[in-house]
């Protein structure tokens, strides 16, 4: 090819894998030192037979963290990041190794949990906040909110919300004074109608939140 500035300009055909998602590495690092797969899938029966399983669910809840993290939020992204050589060596596996999960493995995962399962892994993640804390604290201020998420397509539990026009969920989402997350609770897009949200709080706990949050008939505590 012509010079440019200069300089000789090559044009070659015999390049490696590429990735434009190397931050994913170091998500892995944070990932691998807190264990958050691990303890989630340890939340989770596995039916299948483990003779003929290939993705273990860690594998799985991993490479779904991580694809989440780097903003592939939707499953159907799995089809081409399942053979992305950086995810793949953030979960282990060589460059040129066997590809990761598909979406159709994923969205089994994703179904997978009942209500107790559910619940477990609600408690794991409050137990990775706790275990954030080198003393425990005195007391520890939440600040409970709810947030729209608009969808595409025909979702369960999918509900039109007017106030934005739009069908989606509705989930409320828990983080302490400081910013650093707690939980979150996937719902409907609708005003909340019951103590869901607030039972489960600890004693130590002061909570803030938004009005719609606080009516009697959400937290008992509003109407005195």
């Amino acid at each position: 090819m012509s010079p440019v500035s200069g300089k000789a300009v090559v044009g070659r055909l015999d390049r490696g894998e590429l990735s434009s998602d190397a931050g994913v590495l170091a998500l892995r690092e944070i990932e691998s030192r807190l264990g958050v797969a691990e303890r989630l899938a340890a939340c989770l029966d596995d039916p299948r037979a483990p003779g003929q399983t290939v993705h273990g669910l860690a594998e799985i809840i991993r490479f779904r963290l991580l694809m989440i993290a780097a903003g592939y939020e939707d499953g159907n992204d799995a089809t081409g990041l399942r053979r992305d050589p950086v995810f793949k060596m953030a979960l282990d596996q060589a460059p040129s190794g066997r590809s990761l999960c598909s979406q159709s493995t994923i969205s089994r995962l994703e179904n997978l949990p009942d209500n107790r399962a559910l619940l477990r892994m609600g408690r794991t993640m409050a137990d990775l906040y706790c275990a954030s804390f080198r003393q425990v604290p005195k007391r520890i201020t939440l600040d409970i909110d709810d947030t729209f998420d608009a969808v595409d397509g025909g979702q369960q539990l999918r509900l039109f919300n007017a106030h934005h026009d739009e069908y989606g969920f509705q989930p409320i989402v828990v983080f302490d004074c400081e910013g650093r997350f707690v939980t979150a609770v996937l719902r409907p897009a609708k005003r909340p109608n019951g103590p869901r949200a607030w039972k489960s709080a600890p004693s130590c706990a002061v909570c803030s939140a938004p009005s719609a949050l606080t009516a009697p008939d959400i937290h008992p505590a509003a109407g005195r």
